[in-house]
């Protein structure tokens, strides 16, 4: 190729080879002989990496994207969009057919065919399929298999290539395909918007932008119904359960641009409906106030009843147990624990350092010496594992608790109940409102449940505040720890944790002997410098800790110069720099190399890894290329590279991705840039991440900002109001 041209766009030809094709979501790996560019015919095989959902030897493929330099397989062409086109040349028609595609067609049948037909194969096939019997060896039987396969065959061809022209990528019309088969075009033509509702991943704004190529009218009710319920999905996003009417009117006018009276009949319809319910003032999705409707209805039940608890003798079980952990409990743990043990629902929040674990250890200690059978879980495999270490008890995640399978869901529900006495669920501020009500409907009738969480932590990541309004209801009975016990209070951590927690900006007199500093550097660019010398020479120098495993950069956005995605490359390129013999891939554009720190982004129970496990690429092998990754307890999970959209670099996580887990170090960068997310709640959460050393790096004003700034978080939510209702 000449090396003066400028890389060209589009670039066409005729498969060769399949390297590697993954039928789930059609990433495709293939040697292709080039007959044309976008600029000039040029001749010569070259590798395109990229989405089709099917590809056979033979097939005429045009592809746009751009040229790429791999380090070990040379020049590539990273195609963002293939179009395949039927061969129009008697040599590529033979390897076509003879790929295997067509029933009843196999190389030798191929290579008949077209010395008789030529290039007219395919119209042959198509319009006069019986003069297939005219080729030696095909009789009536093999004709009818040839001609019923290539309308299936075609079928497909023809519904994806329906799908491209609309807007679909690949990976989203194979999708579609597979959900919908043959009727896929014809559900499109009636209702694009059903996508959004019905297919992960394609949302409002894709479904309208089909629907308008495909003539949709901008006041249309199909149209407007499915942006008032995509205003209410993306309040979901941000955590809320449901939306004041006037709030949901007014942001879903500004989405469709159409008129508000458009928009207000759409909700009274989708109330009629019951696709909406209207409930303690706010407008929920019908699933979504099912779900609190349930919580609430269990949690009250389960307040109002007695406790199936063995009695105890108080005095004694505390005495004993202080005896055998050889420590003797403060007024309010030894309160706390006989209340635990007396309620049959009930809720122990507070921060850290104010003996949750302790609490929790007597309770089960004691319950268990009663033959008390308890059920520990946790909303993550991160915190399902502490709370196993902290208790000596077996732990899993509530997910794995009501024993989750993929295509069925929760296997544990009202009608088959969960085995046990005394459920407790660490962690509780990670509940979201759909995971509370399968939980509550699981409980078994005669049950006890223990919730234990922070509250002033950040809320879950999907929708509702469980714990916050558990508590704010005033439903059921709740012990709020506040001391700061003597070991705990020697910690800078514990106490600066609690310093932004009641407001106040933490003080950080940064002593060689704490564990807890503030760096103040002034621009971003200082900034990073900083965080990436602390990773690669003091941490590791001054506390011995492992710069990859031991420490963890906590950033409050992914964006920006200072979010997950740059911080990342910088981190990966200081502490895992690209060498001669490192094999490394690049998809999403992100470069995976061995040695790299991953964080699983999604749960994936075939590969028994859930989001927010950490681990590292163990090795990555070629032809066909696979990634392994090392986590904690599962140490070797093997990826494709279109799965690849599963994991991220971890040199640089949220905070929001960091709940549920502990860290021996941390690392906070706070910048004018993280503007819209500097709240108190997330960076408690941040600092209470941190075990052994805990380093903010950035601007005074913006750790100010976080400190002061409580109001933010506040969901909308009907729990609370739910559960008084019913008092």
């Amino acid at each position: 190729m000449s090396a003066t041209l400028p890389d060209p766009t589009e670039v066409e030809g005729v498969v060769h080879s399949i390297v590697f094709h993954n039928e789930e979501n059609g990433y495709t790996i293939m040697q292709v002989e080039m007959t044309k560019t976008s600029r000039e015919e040029r001749g010569g095989k070259i590798t395109i990496l990229g989405n089709l959902p099917a590809v056979v030897e033979g097939e005429q493929i045009k592809a746009y994207g751009n040229w790429r330099n791999d380090k070990r397989f040379g020049r590539q062409f990273q195609a963002d969009r293939i179009q395949a086109i039927a061969p129009n040349s008697s040599k590529g028609i033979e390897r076509f057919l003879a790929s295997g595609l067509i029933d009843g067609i196999g190389k030798a049948y191929a290579k008949r065919i077209v010395e008789k037909f030529g290039t007219d194969t395919f119209r042959v096939i198509e319009e006069e399929s019986q003069r297939l019997q005219e080729v030696s060896g095909i009789g009536k039987g093999r004709r009818l298999k040839i001609k019923d396969s290539w309308k299936r065959q075609k079928s497909v061809r023809d519904i994806m290539i329906f799908l491209h022209e609309h807007g679909l990528s690949t990976a989203r019309a194979l999708r579609l395909f597979k959900t919908y088969g043959p009727e896929a075009v014809n559900i499109l033509r009636a209702d694009p918007y059903r996508l959004a509702r019905e297919l992960p991943g394609i949302g409002f704004k894709t479904a309208d932008d089909i629907a308008r190529k495909m003539g949709q009218a901008d006041d249309s009710p199909k149209r407007i119904d499915a942006g008032v319920l995509y205003t209410l999905e993306q309040a979901e996003k941000q955590g809320h359960c449901g939306m004041p009417r006037e709030k949901l009117s007014e942001a879903a006018t500004e989405t469709l641009g159409a008129p508000e009276e458009a928009v207000e009949l759409s909700i009274n319809q989708l109330l009629l409906d019951t696709r909406l319910v209207a409930e303690t003032d706010l407008i929920f999705p019908e699933e979504l106030a099912a779900a609190e409707n349930l919580v609430a209805t269990g949690i009250k039940a389960l307040a109002e009843k007695k406790t199936t608890l063995p009695a105890i003798d108080e005095d004694a079980a505390i005495a004993w147990f202080e005896r055998r952990e050889n420590m003797t409990l403060g007024e309010e743990q030894a309160a706390t624990v006989l209340e635990a043990a007396r309620h049959r629902v009930f809720v122990i929040t507070g921060g850290p350092g104010v003996g949750k674990t302790t609490i929790l250890r007597a309770v089960l200690q004691i319950l268990k010496a009663k033959k008390v059978e308890p059920v520990l879980c946790a909303p993550t495999g991160r915190a399902a594992q502490r709370l196993s270490e902290s208790t000596g008890l077996e732990a899993s995640t509530i997910h794995r608790t009501l024993e989750y399978q993929p295509e069925n869901g929760f296997m544990r529900g009202a009608e088959k109940p969960l085995d046990g006495d005394y459920f407790v669920v660490d962690e509780a501020s990670m509940i979201d409102i759909r995971l509370m009500a399968s939980l509550v409907q699981a409980l078994p009738p005669e049950g006890n449940l223990l919730l234990v969480g922070d509250v002033d932590q950040l809320p879950s990541v999907g929708p509702g505040a469980v714990l916050h309004d558990l508590i704010e209801s005033g439903s059921v009975p709740v012990s709020r720890l506040s001391k700061i016990y003597r070991q705990a209070a020697s910690s800078r951590i514990i106490t600066a944790a609690h310093d932004v927690n009641e407001g106040k900006r933490p003080s950080a007199d940064n002593a060689a002997d704490s564990d807890f500093f503030f760096l103040e550097r002034k621009t971003p660019e200082a900034i990073q410098e900083t965080i990436e010398h602390l990773i690669r020479e003091r941490i590791p120098e001054g506390f011995k800790l492992d710069p990859r495993d031991d420490i963890q950069v906590l950033t409050p956005m992914n964006k920006q110069s200072l979010g997950t995605r740059e911080l990342n490359a910088k981190l990966q390129n200081a502490l895992n720099p690209p060498g001669e013999f490192k094999l490394e891939i690049e998809r999403f554009q992100t470069t995976y190399r061995v040695g790299d720190k991953v964080i699983q982004t999604r749960n994936n129970y075939d590969k028994d890894v859930f989001n927010g496990d950490i681990g590292h690429i163990a090795e990555i092998t070629t032809e066909p290329s696979t990634i392994y990754v090392s986590f904690e307890g599962n140490p070797r999970v093997e990826y494709e590279p279109g799965e690849l959209d599963e994991l991220q670099l971890a040199y640089a996580i949220t905070i929001h991705k960091s709940q549920g887990s502990e860290f021996p170090a941390v690392v906070i960068p706070l910048a004018g840039q993280h503007f819209v997310m500097l709240q108190r709640n997330l960076l408690y959460t941040a600092i209470t991440r941190g075990k052994q050393l805990v380093i903010l790096v950035g601007e005074t004003a913006s750790l100010d900002r976080a400190v002061k700034n409580s109001q933010s978080s506040k969901r909308w939510t009907g729990l609370a109001s739910r559960l008084r209702s019913r008092s």
